[in-house]
């Protein structure tokens, strides 16, 4: 990603980079679809729990399914958390009571505005500043 001071290069000209983009138009997105779910993804998981076992709180790069999808458990946001290679396989087919283990919160469901808003907040600009307010879930830092 690059910094607010850095600059893009061609062949040509070499221009700062932005760090608020101004439209010359209106672009239009329905208010309904600000709060559509987002489709469930690995990525998403990872995303929203920022990398971050729910068991331990180390880095983690696995899913692990709340309850097992071999006991009904589906892949969606509300049964699908980031976990450490560890505490995946430590946890198993069981649920995290079964393995005398507990959840460090609860996974949830992600909005697309709440994506919109922390790929702004991670392109460096600050959205407060700008007198935009932040969803509370976002502006959480220990889960997004």
């Amino acid at each position: 990603m690059l910094a607010a001071d850095e600059t893009i290069r061609s062949n040509s000209v070499e221009l700062p980079v932005p760090r608020v983009v101004v439209f010359n138009e209106y672009v239009a997105i329905p208010h309904s679809r600000l709060y559509d779910r987002m489709p469930w993804s690995r990525r998403g998981v990872l995303e929203r729990d920022r990398r971050r076992c729910a068991y331990c709180r180390r880095t983690g790069d696995t899913i692990d399914h709340v309850l097992p999808v071999s006991r009904g458990g589906d892949s969606n946001w509300l049964n699908t958390v980031t976990a450490c290679v560890t505490c995946n396989g430590k946890k198993g087919n069981r649920t995290p009571k079964e393995a005398g283990m507990e959840l460090r919160f609860e996974p949830r469901v992600v909005w697309r505005r709440e994506v919109m808003m922390l790929a702004v907040e991670a392109a460096g600009v600050d959205l407060e500043e700008l007198g935009i307010s932040v969803p509370r879930a976002v502006s959480q830092s220990g889960y997004a």
